[in-house]
């Protein structure tokens, strides 16, 4: 930001207040919520697993079941963060979305307890509640999205270990499991467990959701002080939907 604009900013906190500069300050530097790039994450392969020919390949995997490669569809899947505040004297539940979330998946139908979630990556930046000022505080002084940085502008789960998968799987039915991993939230990294489930609609589309509880603590997340905002709570819910189509290895 300019040396003009802080300036300028400076000069509406003194006369209006300090609390017409905050909300000064926090509209500006909150920006307009746009990514800075497509959505991506690491890809993760099958072809170590499957057969040297394309065509044994694909019967395998029709017939045998042999590992099969997903990747997330972001615009039928969507990231959620929920909490409660207390706006103007009213309890309120703020619920956060985005669709911007990226990764892969591999589903070993012949021995599920090999199969892989890769790293998922969302763009914290593009998060939209019900409140443009909130959204522009989210960026700019809560989850410090609107700074150019990579590590602010994404967020990233890396999983280490998937918990409770069957021993076999049928398409059409629906599977719950724990995913635990690392959580980044700009520079800060905490192991958290996700409930998963995921339904096995066809050999071409799966879906599913996870959850899981972290806290604002964790992540060193401080709301700003602003004139109505109250008792926002400490525990974050965090939500992902997903719908995910087959994809070729790379």
């Amino acid at each position: 930001m300019s040396k003009r604009i802080v300036a300028l900013l400076m000069i509406v906190s003194f006369f209006a207040g300090a609390g017409a500069g905050v909300l000064g300050y926090v509209w500006v530097i909150g920006g307009s919520g746009e990514a800075s790039r497509e959505i991506s994450a690491p890809t993760l392969s099958v072809e170590e697993a499957a057969p040297n020919d394309a065509s044994a390949a694909e019967e395998t995997a029709q017939e045998a079941g042999d590992p099969v490669l997903y990747r997330i569809d972001s615009t039928q899947s969507e990231v959620r963060f929920i909490l409660d505040e207390v706006l103007r004297g009213v309890p309120t539940t703020v619920v956060g979305r985005t669709n911007e979330i990226a990764g892969d998946i591999v589903i070993d139908f012949a021995n599920p307890a090999n199969s892989q979630l890769g790293q998922i990556v969302i763009n914290v930046r593009t998060l939209m509640t019900d409140n443009e000022f909130r959204n522009r505080a989210l960026r700019s002084e809560i989850l410090e999205s609107s700074r150019n940085e990579y590590e602010y502008e994404f967020a990233d789960f890396t999983p280490t270990e998937l918990i409770g998968l069957p021993e076999s799987i049928e398409i059409g039915q629906t599977y719950s499991f724990q995913i635990v991993g690392e959580l980044r939230v700009r520079n800060i990294t905490n192991t958290v467990t996700f409930d998963a489930t995921v339904t096995l609609e066809s050999r071409d589309r799966i879906s599913g959701s996870a959850t899981t509880t972290v806290t604002r603590a964790d992540y060193n997340l401080t709301i700003p002080n602003v004139r109505g905002v109250a008792d926002v709570s400490n525990e974050v819910i965090l939500e992902i939907d997903f719908v995910a189509q087959q994809a070729a290895s790379e």
